[in-house]
């Protein structure tokens, strides 16, 4: 029998690289961005074209390459960042493995442009599906230039497995502001389709941070300082009160490095124990500086992931570090170790009870008794009155009318009628009988509410169970959707505007949603860069339960945009329900509940919830009777 076993060809072998290391445009910029930067660039603009599917372009003022390593950079393997596997735990570079130019040159159109200092002329490089085009001398600015073009251009299965340009544009901006929070003395321009989107110069973390988020981020932000020998902490947690639904603003960077992870998040989710709402997530942006010896980072190809020597140690840091902070700025009550003593209970009394006050009642006493019984008691109380002052002497020697003498004559003044008075006739009430009596109909209770959970009903052929949130979520998607699509909704205006603050990604996101939501009732007076005015917002929705409806919004848009097959309409839909929906754990009475099962079954499609799942279930007399056998 022949041999079965074959080396890859190389072109093979680096599209199976790449699609490890390039699964969207996200992945490139985040590739090309982190080579810049470990080029010594101190400016970088990354520019992007229809979300990086026609275009995705990084030009950075670093050392550059010679003409060899320009050639040699899109080889597998090649790299400048280690020489050993030792230099592995002493990383200072963000790319080590040599693969991300080989693996994005394998499924794309490559042109690079780079020049040194000291060198007159630079090298321009194309390739095409990993094969070399041209390599010629060029004129270039000293620096970088990597554009990538018609990204899977020769995988077409995985180019129609990309979102869509909303979604794509979405992770780019995620890690750009990865990449730009981890480098603020690096200055980043962000460019997509002709118009910038972001523009940060070289500045102090805390102005990266509120560039890239907004100006209102600023006054929400609390600094968090730790230096250890293990461990050393920088950066900032946000206020409890302006906690997020989502975890679009956690952040953690280890040498510089974005990471993710969820046992570290877990410390910071300890320490804002007690403060913060449920279902919502604190923000934070903190930098960890730790031994490159005691880290490894080469278990994952994103570079994502890290494994720590003591993450037991790290955790605890890291938690007291932030809960000191939080106590340390109001944020949240701490022991007061500077107590004054004299405060303090004398240690002498630690074993006494506490006594009872004693008083005393002068029982005689009565201030509207009349001057003869007043006279009668005096005797008995002789000692006390002579203490007196000399104006509760004469208050009590004074003779006292009776209280009764004051309604002397009221009764037969009200009855006296004179001739000139006019005679008032009012009507009777009568009682307003209702189409059926009380006595005829006897009412009868159909819904029964389960744990606050479910409404049980009858039917002819058994018992039906609904989930009362799911049936809402029904109910209002339909009606949403109904206003949205084929009618505009009614809106009650508000007696004064609510001014919102979101990030400008945030901001982005609903201006693109803008129509939409005007066609369900709100009504935006004004759209900046970081707040959104309202002034009128639908029928039935509380203006405390704004926010949560934006927020749900934005939380649903950022981690579950819908493809080109479903509508914005009815994404926003589907939020607006869920935000608005009764939640389980909340009391209906009999006729809530009834109103709940008819407007369900009056639904086009009462089995399921907008999320695909079932609103009730039912349960036949033969079930249940097999139950008890």
């Amino acid at each position: 029998m022949t041999d079965i076993i074959q080396l890859l060809p190389d072109h093979v072998a680096n599209q199976i690289a790449a699609g490890e290391v390039v699964q969207r445009p996200a992945s490139v910029v985040k590739e090309l961005l982190e080579n810049a930067i470990d080029a010594g660039a101190d400016d970088i603009k990354l520019i992007i074209k229809e979300a990086g599917k026609t275009l995705v372009q990084v030009i950075d003022n670093g050392k550059g390459m010679s003409v060899t390593d320009a050639r040699l950079s899109f080889e597998r393997h090649a790299t400048s960042k280690i020489k050993s596997a030792e230099d592995l735990f002493q990383l200072n570079t963000k790319g080590f493995r040599g693969e991300a130019l080989a693996s994005i040159a394998a499924i794309a159109h490559v042109e690079l442009k780079t020049k040194r200092p000291d060198d007159e002329l630079g090298t321009a490089i194309e390739i095409e599906g990993s094969v070399v085009k041209s390599q010629e001398v060029t004129v270039t600015p000293t620096g970088t230039s990597v554009a990538v073009k018609n990204l899977f251009f020769n995988i077409p299965a995985r180019r129609n497995f990309l979102k869509s340009d909303t979604v794509e544009l979405r992770h780019i901006t995620d890690e750009f502001h990865r990449v730009a929070l981890a480098h603020p003395s690096i200055a980043f321009a962000f460019y997509h389709n002709g118009s910038e989107l972001f523009n940060v110069p070289n500045e102090n973390y805390r102005q990266r941070v509120v560039h890239i988020f907004g100006n209102k981020t600023n006054e929400r932000l609390v600094p968090v300082e730790e230096d250890t020998e293990v461990l050393k902490i920088s950066g900032f947690v946000g206020k409890p009160e302006y906690s997020k639904k989502t975890r679009s603003e956690q952040f953690f960077f280890v040498n510089q490095r974005f990471i993710k992870s969820p046992y570290l998040n877990h410390a910071i989710s300890a320490a804002f124990e007690g403060l913060l709402k449920d279902g919502y997530h604190a923000s934070y942006f903190l930098n960890l500086t730790v031994d490159p010896k005691t880290i490894d980072i080469n278990i994952h190809p994103t570079k994502t992931e890290i494994k720590f020597d003591d993450e037991h140690t790290l955790y605890a840091i890291l938690r007291s570090a932030v809960k000191h902070s939080l106590g340390q700025f109001n944020i949240a009550p701490v022991l007061d170790f500077e107590q004054q003593s004299s405060f303090d209970t004398p240690y002498s009394y630690k074993d006494k009870a506490g006594k009872v006050p004693t008083i005393e009642v002068d029982r005689s006493f009565n201030p509207f008794a009349d001057e003869g019984s007043s006279s009668g008691s005096s005797s008995s109380s002789s000692s006390s009155s002579s203490k007196s002052t000399s104006t509760t002497t004469s208050f009590k020697s004074a003779p006292a009318a009776n209280w009764e003498s004051l309604y002397v004559g009221l009764e037969s003044k009200s009855n006296t009628k004179h001739d000139n008075d006019v005679e008032l006739s009012f009507e009777k009430e009568y009682k307003t009988e209702t189409i059926f009596s009380d006595a005829s109909v006897e009412t009868s209770k159909t819904t029964f509410q389960l744990q606050q959970k479910y409404i049980v009903s009858t039917l002819k052929s058994g018992m039906l169970i609904i989930d009362q949130n799911r049936a809402h979520q029904r109910v209002l998607y339909e009606s949403f959707l109904k206003h949205i699509t084929i009618k505009e909704a009614t809106s009650q205006q508000l007696l004064f505007p609510l001014q919102l603050s979101f990030t400008p990604n945030e901001v982005n996101i609903i201006s693109g949603l803008k129509e939409d939501l005007e066609h369900t009732g709100f009504v935006f007076s004004n759209v900046k860069e970081d707040t959104i005015t309202i002034t009128g917002v639908p029928v039935g929705v509380p203006e405390s339960e704004v926010s949560i409806i934006l927020e749900q919004l934005i939380s649903d848009v950022e981690n579950d945009v819908p493809d080109a097959s479903f509508s914005a309409a009815d994404l926003l839909a589907k939020s607006m329900a869920k935000s608005l929906a009764i939640k389980n754990g909340q009391t209906l009475n009999n006729t809530e509940q009834e109103h709940l099962v008819n407007s369900l079954f009056a639904c086009k499609e009462p089995n399921i919830s907008p999320a695909n799942r079932p609103t009730f279930i039912t349960m036949s007399t033969d079930d249940i009777e097999k139950k008890f056998m």
